[in-house]
């Protein structure tokens, strides 16, 4: 990755912006020479200076179109750095710009478009025919932007090339306010139809001041890999916006599956990610580790985590490790714990973040072995990080405690209830869903059950609507029993537990790709296919053992009396899975209907 050249830093003055275009304008006018933005190898560096410029050209070509202040502007593309300036040229000009998740249904698409109601489309051709299908939803007469070009729609760089060379932007961007909508993100309508959080510039530059104070990787001239999709919170608001106030640096990377090259390319000083991205590189490493040839390796591996592992299991219990542990334990990260954190590339990480769903404690726990300092966090898109662990009291098992500026209380059933400078203002177009989040106090009802502990940190238990009941009245997560599954067993690379209404529970299980193929290769399979996998008697050994594990860490009512593991993948945006890996339960209720009848009318796993 080539050096940033140090300018005078930037956190205080743009932290102190309005609104982000002016936040932005500072920062380009402040580090002119630093890289905005670039790809893994240096492919495509922008600097500071160039990001303005793309910004101004893009404004301009927009405003030929006829994109004024209050319009909205969709963003179909993969993380790439047009995306970037794109979006900044658009909301310089007052409108609302927001991305749509690649992997939407048609049916999602052209709800979206229609519910925004958008004057411009900005897509590509050469993934995933998204072209072709922007060109199916857009009503007329909505323009389509390709920045690869396309049939009869405009390129970007023709775009650019229509805007007034003489447009004025310097006049326009300050007539943007506070309370204007900068964005949209549509949640991932895990049930119905998805819902357009509409936040304000300055709900988000209130966050990027919190995040600021609270995590200390974000300072000036930070650096990340975004490589979510930009339709989601993590990559727009904890990134995106944060690095126009911080100057920071921002490495696109616009397939998941190169994740683990770019971020070794990059280093970065921050990470964030959801649980399943953790959970792919922790058996990253321990299939690395299981396949390592000479055993004298194999075992130092082993030995150097689990030192890791007994100092930050006697942090957690408030003990001060001895000096003799401290000495081992400055040995292994010498000899073998900097070097996996260097093969992973999180070994310049100042603060690593994990959110947007339930992760099992010991998965964290791993991490923080390795050195890399992973904090859980509480949030939504509809207030952005409420909560995040301080790096130096992490409390693992919690989510922490309130961002600066975020209040937080309990309801009568134990939902978390929260305020703040950083919630939405509202649902775009649905008035009662509104109602229905934010009562008359202020309050966003998050629809998630938790409880504090003796030193206010907040633990969420549950989702409202996920509780299992089954047939005895027994409540239970069935979010903790799925993230016992997966910690108890590396094959196990999702879970899935059924059991409301029923005597007892089931469960779907998935194989992990990579622990499965690090599996394969050290038994010798000669069918390496995932049917021959799923269906091997070593596998489903291995899985029931697993199971029997993580059975034994569960209440009578919680474990898993049957299940059944599926000659199956689970992606990203397709049935199973959200866009941001979350399960979509009534989806794989439908789905697997008679998978799941079946073993209720089987006898239980010996």
């Amino acid at each position: 990755m080539t050096m940033n050249i140090l300018q005078r830093p930037v956190t205080g003055r743009a932290l102190d912006a309005a609104t982000l275009c002016e936040a932005f304008q500072i920062t380009a006018a402040t580090c002119p020479q630093r890289v905005a933005l670039r790809t893994p190898g240096d492919a495509v560096v922008v600097t500071w200076e160039q990001y303005a410029e793309r910004v101004r050209r893009t404004a301009a070509g927009l405003a030929a179109l006829g994109v004024r202040r209050g319009d909205t502007v969709a963003v179909m593309l993969t993380n790439r750095p047009e995306f970037f300036w794109v979006d900044v040229a658009a909301m310089h000009l007052g409108a609302t710009a927001f991305g749509i998740y690649n992997t939407f249904a048609q049916e999602q698409l052209e709800y979206v478009l229609r519910d925004a109601h958008c004057a411009v489309v900005i897509t590509e051709q050469a993934f995933a025919d998204m072209l072709g299908r922007v060109r199916r939803a857009c009503p007329q007469p909505m323009h389509i932007v390709s920045v690869d070009g396309g049939d009869s729609v405009l390129s970007l760089d023709e775009l650019d090339a229509a805007g007034d060379p003489n447009f004025d932007l310097a006049s326009t961007w300050p007539q943007v306010k506070p309370d204007d909508v900068v964005t949209l993100i549509y949640t991932s309508g895990t049930t119905g139809p998805p819902k357009g959080v509409q936040l304000t510039h300055a709900s988000v530059i209130a966050n990027a001041r919190a995040q600021h104070q609270a995590i200390p990787a974000f300072r000036d001239g930070f650096s990340a890999v975004s490589y979510l999709p930009l339709a989601h919170a993590i990559a727009r608001v904890f990134e995106h916006y944060v690095a126009l106030a911080l100057g920071g640096t921002l490495t696109c990377c616009a397939d998941l599956n190169h994740l683990a090259a770019a971020l070794v390319d990059t280093r970065p000083t921050w990470f964030a990610g959801p649980p399943r991205v953790w959970e792919r590189l922790q058996a990253g490493v321990l299939a690395s580790m299981s396949t390592e040839p000479e055993d004298r390796r194999r075992r130092d591996l082993q030995d150097a985590i689990g030192v890791g592992l007994r100092v930050v299991r006697a942090q957690q219990a408030g003990e001060q490790p001895t000096a003799a542990l401290r000495a081992e334990h400055e040995l292994a990260d010498t000899l073998v714990l900097s070097g996996l954190r260097a093969r992973l590339g999180l070994d310049r990480v100042e603060t690593a973040v994990v959110g947007a769903a339930p992760i099992h404690p010991e998965a964290i726990e791993f991490f923080w072995a390795l050195g890399v300092p992973l904090c859980e966090g509480y949030g939504m898109s509809e207030i952005c990080l409420a909560t995040v662990n301080p790096i130096d009291r992490v409390k693992i098992g919690t989510v922490g405690l309130p961002m600066p500026g975020i209040e937080l209380r309990l309801a009568g059933d134990g939902e978390v209830l929260m305020r703040g400078p950083t919630r939405m203002l509202s649902y775009r177009n649905l008035p009662g869903k509104t109602a229905e989040a934010i009562d008359p106090q202020g309050w966003l009802h998050s629809g998630d059950i938790g409880e504090f502990d003796e030193d206010g940190y907040l633990r969420i238990i549950d989702r409202k609507k996920e509780m299992i009941i089954n047939v005895a009245g027994h409540n239970m997560s069935p979010a903790n029993v799925e993230a016992r599954l997966k910690a108890a067993s590396p094959l196990i690379g999702q879970a899935v537990c059924i059991g409301d209404g029923r005597p007892y529970n089931v469960a779907l299980l998935v194989l992990d790709p990579d622990a499965a193929a690090a599996f394969a290769e050290r038994h010798r399979f000669p069918d390496t296919s995932l049917s021959a996998l799923c269906a091997d008697w070593r596998v489903l050994e291995d899985v029931a053992a697993g199971v029997a594990r993580a059975n034994a860490q569960l209440s009578v009512p919680e474990q898993i009396q049957r299940w059944t593991l599926l000659d199956a993948q689970w992606l990203p945006g397709g049935d199973e899975l959200t866009p941001t890996m979350k399960l979509q339960r009534r989806p794989i209720m439908t789905k697997y209907a008679a998978v799941i009848e079946a073993l209720y009318r089987a006898s239980v796993n010996p």
